[in-house]
């Protein structure tokens, strides 16, 4: 029996790559997808605890669906399973299901392989008491990739593709280590099949995830612990594998063989996000970063003479429990010094569990608005400034889908900016292709160029 499949994804890439696999763990149980839950017969909503906002939001959509089912109960239209997934799920368990008695069936982001076992059991459950009240969040002890069906194709020429998930860092402003646990690799074998699946379906980029991603130390296809350095150069051996990302990292593990495949792996591309959250040394220990400012200035130094055309994003954090005036300007400071093509910052949330929750020296809101702004402003006019810095130059565009308007598209250039141009009309363009674009224009997230010929499939 075909049943309807709604997932709700908030938060970062490795929850878009999450849900991914969750709908192919259904597959086989009857379940497709549906892009709303107005006709859904189970929804998941995959959530994301690192914003105090993003985890609230998932109680008022959990509220949604309670009244949907509702509704669909009062006209005889069907019933409604509801599940929340992810990391809120993983911290929030039995919070969850007390505070939303909605909620069928809550799991965290380590056993959702277990879906089809959990949903039966759920289904079995309502269909007895009326009801479910299913709370999975234990961390396995087997390899949940391993107990997951192959991937099935990408919807597109990019793909997202976790070898590694948890954080053994403990920054302690951050709930990760206790949402995904200790740091966990993926054999090496396992990722470049998997890698050569999604290139047998047309993917010409690849993304690696993990919460600390540069962490990485999976077993490699010699029986070695391989790093991800060595990883990414196995990969760029798939013809077909065109572009080479990865995300997130941190600085302590910014090791010399990752900094020299910058350089001399031309698949890998020249866009790095590494978040240092601050420009002071005092707040950086109170995070418990394991670096300093001085450390960071250093790897961003090797890494452009390595690739001197790298373009760089990171993550910032405002409003830290203690931090200064003093403090604050440190990290304009090295904004400033080092100049970012793009970047996040938030003001800090307290999370409930983490060290920094309890800390004294909470900072007001206002004064944390305040210096938000300051931030972003600085952080924009960077983002305007290098995207002007395109402007006649020619790029490599991977397309990735068609624009909104006729005749349009839409692609990515190498720093990870989205490009609009034309379909041109004697030759036309095909998505998955990678074109010599020539800029013309630069607005302040993305390109405008013109296809300049020469479209291949092997760049």
């Amino acid at each position: 029996m075909t049943r309807k499949l709604h997932i709700k994804t908030y938060g970062c890439q490795m929850n878009v790559y999450d849900s991914e696999r969750m709908a192919e763990a259904l597959a086989p149980a009857g379940f497709v997808l549906t892009d709303t839950p107005d006709n859904a017969d189970l929804v998941i909503l995959n959530t994301c605890h690192i914003r105090e906002k993003a985890a609230e939001k998932v109680y008022s959509d959990i509220g949604r669906m309670r009244v949907l089912r509702e509704e669909r109960q009062a006209s005889g239209a069907g019933d409604l399973m509801i599940a929340v997934g992810g990391c809120v799920a993983q911290a929030e368990g039995e919070e969850i299901i007390r505070r939303a008695p909605a909620v069928d069936l809550v799991f965290g982001p380590q056993t959702y392989h277990r879906l089809p076992e959990l949903v039966r059991s759920a289904a079995a459950e309502r269909a007895t008491h009326g009801r479910a009240r299913l709370v999975e969040t234990d961390f396995p002890v087997e390899d949940k990739f391993a107990s997951l069906p192959p991937p099935k194709g990408a919807g597109g020429p990019t793909a997202f593709l976790t070898i590694q998930e948890g954080c053994d860092k403990f920054c302690t402003f951050c709930v990760v280590p206790y949402t995904r646990g200790a740091e966990f690799s993926r054999p090496a074998a396992h990722i470049v099949a998997e890698a050569e699946r999604l290139a047998a379906h047309g993917v010409r980029e690849v993304t690696l995830l993990g919460q600390n991603v540069n962490a990485y130390h999976g077993e490699g296809e010699d029986g070695r612990i391989w790093s991800l350095g060595r990883l990414i150069r196995r990969l760029a051996e798939i013809p077909e594998i065109a572009r080479i990302r990865y995300t997130t990292s941190h600085p302590r593990d910014m090791g010399d063989e990752l900094i020299a495949v910058h350089g001399e792996v031309e698949k890998c591309m020249p866009y790095l996000h590494l978040p240092v959250q601050s420009g002071s040394d005092s707040l950086l220990d109170r995070m418990n970063r394991g670096h300093r400012a001085e450390d960071y200035y250093r790897i961003i130094e090797r890494l452009r003479a390595a690739r001197p055309d790298l373009a760089l994003s990171s993550d910032f954090i405002v409003g830290f429990p203690g931090e200064s005036d003093a403090d604050f300007e440190a990290t304009m400071r090295l904004v400033r010094d080092i100049g970012f093509a793009q970047a996040y910052s938030f003001k800090y949330s307290a999370r409930p569990g983490t060290p920094a929750a309890d800390m004294a020296d909470q900072i007001p809101e206002d004064v944390k608005s305040e210096r938000l702004a300051a931030l972003q402003a600085l952080l924009a006019e960077q983002q305007r400034r290098f995207n002007e810095s395109m402007v006649g130059t020619i790029l490599p565009v991977l397309l990735e889908r068609p624009g909104r308007h006729p005749g349009q598209l839409v692609g990515r250039s190498p720093y990870m900016q989205a490009v609009h141009l034309d379909q041109p009309a004697d030759a036309p363009l095909e998505i998955g292709q990678i074109v010599p674009v020539e800029i013309l224009s630069a607005e302040p997230h993305s390109l405008r160029g013109s296809a300049m010929g020469g479209a291949r499939r092997d760049a």
